[in-house]
C-alpha cells in the first residue's frame, strides 16, 4: 500500500444537509444500517491512501470549484480545496489522510463522500474504513462456509449456462460442470477462484480480456479486505498474490474498490473457438457474503450457438467417467 493515512473528525460540522436515502442501497447490500459517530477508525494508514488517491483524480474543475492560486504539485484535488469542499478545516483534513485524527463522524464521512463524488461501492468502502471491525457482523475468518440452499438450486436452474458461486475470500463454494469446460479449470468447490485467475498461466490465455477482469478482481478483494480487515486468511491471500504477481501489486496501489461488476468476458476456446459472455453476480438473499456468478449470453449470438455444443460434449466426457458409463 502506498501511503500511510487514516481518518479523521471528531466533531466537524459539514455544510448542507445529507440525506440517509444516500446509504439505502448499501444498507441493503450488507442487511445493517449501525450508526457510528465518532468512532475510530478500523485502519488509518488504509483511509489515508483511500481517500489521497480518490483526492488525486478529481480536479478543481470537475469538483465544481475555482482551483486556488499557486503552484499546483497533485494531480487532482489539494487538501485544502477538497476541505472547503467538504466544510472542513484544511488542519482537520490533513490530520485524517495522514493518520493523525483519532476519530470520525458520520456527518465527515457523507461530506467527503459527496466532495470526492463517490459512487456507491466507493462510499461503501469508505464507510467500512471508518467503522471498527469489532462492530462487524462476521462470523470469524474460520468459520466454515456453506453453499446456499437456493443459491444451488438456481444453479440447477441455469445449467444451460456457466455458473459459479463464490464466497469468502474469492472461495469456490459451487460450479456447474460448463463453467469448467469454457474455463478448461480445474475450480473446484474449496479451491481459490483467484488463485487460479492470477496463478495460473492459462487464465491470461483463456481469458482473452484478462486485464479487465484482473483489475475488477482485485477491486473486490480490496472491497472485501475493507469489510474484514481482521480477516487474517484474507489478509494472507492478498499478500500471496502482491507478492507473486505485478499486476495485482499494481492494481493494489490504484485503490479501486468493486462489487458485483458487470462486465464482458471474452473466451478463447481451444475448440469452441471465440466465445462471449456477459458476467452478471447475484448476491445471496440469506448470506451476503455469496455471489452467484452467471455467464449469460446474447440470443441468437454465436456463442449462444454454439454453447450447447459445448454442453453435449461435457455431459458426454462426464457420463464416459462415471463408474458403469459408456464405454466404445
Amino acid at each position: 500500500m502506498s501511503s500511510l493515512h487514516r481518518r479523521r473528525a471528531a466533531g466537524a460540522r459539514t455544510r448542507g444537509a445529507w440525506s440517509p436515502a444516500t446509504w439505502s442501497q448499501r444498507d441493503q447490500v450488507r442487511g445493517a444500517g449501525c450508526s457510528y459517530a465518532g468512532r475510530v477508525p478500523a485502519d488509518r494508514a488504509a483511509l489515508g491512501a483511500f481517500l489521497r488517491s480518490r483526492r488525486d483524480r478529481l480536479t478543481p474543475a470537475q469538483a465544481g470549484i475555482a482551483a486556488f492560486p499557486g503552484p499546483r504539485r497533485v494531480p487532482g484535488l489539494r487538501k485544502e480545496e477538497l476541505a472547503v469542499l467538504a466544510g472542513l478545516s484544511p488542519d482537520h483534513y490533513s490530520r485524517l489522510e495522514q493518520g493523525r485524527q483519532h476519530t470520525v463522524t458520520d456527518e465527515v464521512v457523507h461530506a467527503l463522500s459527496r466532495a470526492l463524488q463517490l459512487d456507491e461501492v466507493e462510499r461503501a468502502h469508505l464507510r467500512d474504513l471508518a467503522v471498527p471491525s469489532s462492530r462487524r457482523r462476521w462470523s470469524g475468518p474460520e468459520a466454515a462456509q456453506r453453499p446456499d440452499p437456493g443459491m444451488l438450486r438456481l444453479m440447477g436452474v441455469l445449467d444451460h449456462v456457466p455458473v459459479l458461486l463464490l464466497g469468502r475470500r474469492s472461495q469456490v463454494l459451487a460450479r456447474n460442470a460448463l463453467l469448467t469446460a469454457v474455463l478448461g479449470a480445474q475450480v473446484e468447490p474449496g479451491s481459490s477462484f483467484a488463485r487460479w485467475l492470477f496463478l495460473d498461466p492459462d487464465a491470461r490465455v483463456r481469458i482473452v480480456n484478462w486485464a479487465d477482469f484482473a483489475a475488477a478482481a482485485v477491486g473486490a478483494l480490496r472491497y472485501e479486505v475493507g469489510r474484514h480487515p481482521e480477516d487474517r486468511r484474507l489478509a494472507e491471500l492478498v499478500t500471496e498474490l502482491r507478492r507473486a504477481d505485478a499486476d495485482v501489486a499494481q492494481s493494489w496501489e490504484d485503490q479501486r474498490v468493486t462489487f458485483r461488476t458487470s462486465l464482458t468476458k471474452h473466451v478463447a476456446h481451444p475448440s469452441a473457438g471465440p466465445l462471449t459472455f456477459g458476467i452478471e453476480s447475484v448476491v445471496g438473499p440469506h448470506d451476503p457474503e455469496q455471489r452467484l456468478v452467471v455467464y449469460t449470453v446474447e440470443p441468437d449470438s454465436p456463442t449462444a450457438r454454439v454453447l450447447p455444443v459445448v454442453a453435449a460434449w461435457t455431459s458426454a466426457v462426464q457420463e464416459s467417467s462415471r463408474p458403469g458409463g459408456a464405454s466404445g
